[in-house]
């Protein structure tokens, strides 16, 4: 294996890690905020009306994305996907060239 290989894979799991660093960030940052306004929610009146939940949905909509992002979780737009078209479209280009 080249040493540019080894580099390329090194640096892709550079990225992968610290993407994953990142959405931990993100969902520490998440429960924090969350519960704090939670409390505030509480404290101010009382759950009455818990205002702090459309916070905590349209930011944990956000976060699940992120999520299937970081891990790949979408079956259909991972990284495999992705080469798998390029190829595609390289060998119909090739296809193409052949019969003209």
């Amino acid at each position: 294996m080249e040493t540019s290989e080894k580099e390329r894979k090194y640096f892709r799991a550079k990225d992968k890690v610290e993407n994953i660093k990142k959405f931990y960030t993100s969902l520490m940052s998440y429960v924090f905020f969350i519960t704090f306004l939670a409390g505030l929610n509480y404290w101010l009146d009382g759950w009455n009306y818990p205002w702090f939940l459309w916070a905590a949905f349209g930011w944990g909509i956000g976060l699940i994305f992120h999520a299937i992002k970081v891990f790949s979780i979408s079956p259909f737009f991972g990284r495999d996907w992705e080469e798998r078209k390029i190829k595609e479209y390289m060998e119909d280009d090739e296809k193409q060239r052949r019969w003209k």
